[in-house]
């Protein structure tokens, strides 16, 4: 199956996401029409999912939290983001 939640430009990948948050606890739930869909602990409130997001990406990637960002979707549960310098694929970043 092809991987249409990812996409690499240049040095970086860009991940089309769906955010559950709230959730008992977070992982990765599978895919979600053309994105991956990550269960969050945190609540939504006061960007506390986005932060929680992006600490999840930069430990799955294996990179520092400040090269990962959220390119679209701050108050949406559908997001795009961008990790910067990541040798590890995002295939194998969120596989189980």
């Amino acid at each position: 199956m092809a991987e249409d939640w990812f996409r690499r430009v240049g040095e970086d990948w860009l991940l089309q996401l769906h955010i559950q948050p709230g959730a008992k606890r977070s992982g990765v739930a599978g895919r979600h029409g053309d994105a991956l869909k990550l269960r969050l602990a945190a609540a939504p409130v006061q960007g506390k999912a986005n932060e929680a997001l992006l600490a999840f990406v930069a430990t799955a990637f294996d990179v520092p939290l400040r090269q990962v960002s959220l390119r679209s979707g701050a108050t949406s549960r559908r997001k795009v983001i961008c990790v910067s310098g990541s040798a590890v694929a995002p295939d194998e970043a969120f596989s189980a």
